[in-house]
């Protein structure tokens, strides 16, 4: 059954426009004129309303299955109701990690039923499963994740030099990436002994912000700009938070390197000299930095240096944010922020001066597009053109709001979010030609599924 969905601000390839999706099955099929709904059967008019496509978040840590943290039930519905139709989880925080095809399957039947939006699974790297890669590439992931230095989770082993060359040659010639959490471990060890031998209070958010000084993540970004050039692989670095690192991504890509880069909502929201000490629910790794580094991060979006957006959703429970004592150091690092990320991002850049034409471009390119790109989807996902799955975010840019607890979807109710006064709201999701949600509601039921590469 046809349907025409109309408003006066459509994102296409130009811009805001006057146009109709024309949906048939789960496609699109059409983006015609405001006024032509040719050969559809049901007709919808938004008016004034903004048509976008769905966001596609390619960095979620979902944690299912074998944790309570969070699930896929609750993680795909934050998801669907910030106007999110595609998520890709991040390999650890489950048990078993997915580190080889078994714990994949594994994924997959935890997820089986219990899915809003589509969603995919990152394998992971860890030392010693270089020789698993192959198979779990046949399985469909599109592409895969390691760290530099401890995870947090016992069970997905760090990787050095030595193990990230194992990787890269075992997927070589696959077009796949190595996503990297891009911080090394020892300036981080180094100041960490220095700042506990002088007596540093842990309970201040200056103590944890010198314990992961920049020079970590520059030492990391220098060798992946290194294997990206040698094995001639994509890198990928994940969530960038220090501004520093910005003129060698520069010179690597001005050489034609292929390493990618995202930065996540928190960098580009938040500064350090805002965060209250003891509030630990801002606490993430790496950590937020300066105001001045955030304008740094801003400008190199603009200028096309960093590719993306993502959230690095962490969440975990309350109990391990550790609050009551407010230790940075015994914190969980992980920001929660699941179906917030379109109206934290919205409102930032209508502060920033941004027109809702440019703000609506950007948007699509940095929170659709570009993590569609990244993990192989672009064209079936992240933009509103024919022959893309029909996935919409209806969204109102004007809409003025408080975030509460009622509006975290996500199974705990901890973020540094909360009391934010937003501007724009999502008020319908569709998936694949289909409303899952609707002015505060689910509809339907459960009917995202994976999206494997093939």
């Amino acid at each position: 059954m046809a349907q025409a969905l109309r408003s006066t601000r459509v994102l296409t390839a130009d811009g805001l426009a006057p146009a109709t999706l024309i949906i048939d099955g789960e496609k699109i099929a059409a983006v015609r004129p405001w006024n032509e709904t040719t050969g559809a059967e049901q007709h919808q008019d938004f008016g004034d309303l903004l048509l976008l496509p769905g966001l596609v978040d390619s960095h979620v840590h979902i944690n299912d299955p074998g944790r309570d943290w969070e699930g896929f039930g609750t993680a795909t519905r934050a998801a669907a109701a910030g106007g999110v139709t595609t998520l890709v989880d991040m390999p650890l925080n489950c048990v078993p990690e997915t580190v080889n095809v078994a714990a994949l399957e594994a994924k997959r039947a935890a997820a089986s039923g219990n899915v809003w939006v589509d969603w995919a699974a990152w394998g992971g790297v860890v030392h010693g499963n270089a020789e698993e890669l192959p198979a779990l590439i046949k399985s469909g992931v599109p592409g895969f994740k390691c760290f530099m230095i401890h995870s947090g989770i016992d069970g997905f082993a760090w990787v050095n030099e030595c193990d990230l060359r194992h990787a890269l040659d075992r997927i070589r010639g696959a077009s796949l990436p190595l996503l990297v959490h891009a911080e090394v471990a020892a300036p981080v060890q180094a100041t960490t002994d220095s700042l506990n031998a002088n007596g540093a209070d842990w309970r201040k958010y200056s103590t944890y912000l010198a314990s992961r000084p920049d020079d970590a993540e520059l030492e990391a970004i220098r060798l992946l700009i290194r294997l990206a050039e040698e094995f001639q692989t994509p890198i990928h670095v994940v969530h960038l938070s220090s501004a520093k690192a910005l003129h060698f991504l520069a010179d690597a890509r001005n050489r034609g390197v292929p390493i990618t880069v995202e930065t996540c909502v928190q960098y580009l929201w938040f500064g350090a000299d805002e965060i209250p000490d003891d509030s630990t629910e801002f606490k993430c790794a790496p950590p937020i930095r300066s105001s001045a580094n955030r304008e740094e991060l801003w400008s190199a979006l603009e200028d096309g240096l960093i590719d993306l957006i993502a959230t690095d959703h962490s969440p975990c429970p309350p109990a391990m944010k550790r609050r009551e004592e407010g230790r940075w150091d015994l914190a969980w690092g992980g920001i929660a922020s699941l179906g917030l990320a379109l109206p934290v991002m919205w409102t930032a850049m209508h502060q920033r001066g941004y027109n809702a034409n440019d703000a609506a471009l950007r948007i699509a390119k940095w929170m659709s597009a570009g993590p569609a790109r990244l993990a192989g989807f672009l064209g079936q996902k992240g933009t509103l053109a024919p022959g893309a799955d029909a996935d919409i975010a209806i969204f109102d840019p004007d809409a003025a709001w408080t975030v509460t607890e009622s509006d975290l979807r996500f199974r705990h109710k901890i973020s540094p979010y909360l009391g934010a006064k937003l501007r724009g709201r999502v008020q319908e999701t569709w998936l694949r030609g289909q409303r899952i949600f609707h002015s505060g509601r689910f509809e339907n039921t459960t009917r995202g599924r994976e999206l494997v590469r093939t």
